[in-house]
């Protein structure tokens, strides 16, 4: 029986750890290819795509590019292409999160977040569109801040660029619909991931964890499976939508 994402070709970036190395594992158990995609951590890298094809499920390789520039994140897309021939999965994962007081914030700092979050994802659709077929997906990622009314102080820049990319899933869920092509937003809680925890103290992420019904915060592997599902034919109908996976902890 052959596994439900047999064939498929996906770009994950920012896939050498943490959320972006659970989606590359799950997708690649349900049978697809997966580009893990990485800039500074070539040995994770490296050594997630050799766990995957050790599996013997789904294949991957792993390809550096620098996601906080257009040009990389294009160049990534046609590499994948000339690769394998084709693209159907592009899971925009990778991210940034320094937040900072508002006295703090510079241009640089809203620019380098604005760069990674919303600007280059929206310039890899434009190119990965070229090579689409009906059936092709994709995932941009916000956050339940933008819907949390607890929110802490000192995220301004990084909810505002979330912001941004369920809007931007709004608008290209039109765009590219009518090609046979689903555009969804993924918007986690607090993960337990090494983002997440980078710069918190420990009173911090104990607010998170008891703003969680279930007073804990959850591993990456609770929210790749509505990616893999979302991936699936099955999921034709779920377009244009932002998806909370986040344990009651914005509702």
């Amino acid at each position: 029986m052959s596994l439900p994402l047999s064939g498929k070709v996906a770009i994950v970036t920012g896939s050498s750890r943490g959320i972006g190395a659970s989606i590359a594992r799950r997708l690649a158990v349900d049978g697809a290819t997966v580009i893990v995609n990485y800039f500074g951590s070539a040995q994770a890298a490296e050594d997630l795509a050799q766990q995957i094809n050790a599996e013997g499920k789904g294949k991957a390789v792993a390809i550096k590019a620098d996601v906080s520039s257009i040009s990389e994140g294009v160049r990534l897309v046609n590499q994948t292409v000339q690769q394998f021939g084709k693209l159907d999965l592009l899971v925009l994962n990778a991210g940034l999160m320094n937040n900072g007081a508002l006295e703090d914030i510079d241009e640089k700092a809203f620019d380098d977040h604005f760069n990674i979050n919303v600007k280059v994802p929206l310039f890899m659709v434009k190119e990965a569109a070229k090579h689409f077929k009906p059936g092709a997906r994709v995932f941009f990622f916000s956050s339940s801040t933008t819907r949390f009314s607890g929110v802490p102080p000192n995220y301004a820049v990084y909810t505002a660029t979330k912001g941004a990319v369920e809007q931007m899933t709004r608008v290209l869920a039109k765009d590219l619909g009518s090609k046979g092509i689903n555009v969804n937003c993924i918007a986690p809680g607090p993960v337990d991931t090494e983002l997440f925890r980078h710069g918190k103290p420990e009173q911090v992420i104990k607010f998170f964890e008891n703003a969680h019904p279930q007073k804990r915060v959850p591993q990456p592997d609770e929210i790749s499976p509505i990616v893999a599902f979302l991936s699936r034919d099955e999921a034709g109908w779920v377009n244009g939508q932002t998806i909370f996976v986040n344990g009651g902890f914005a509702v």
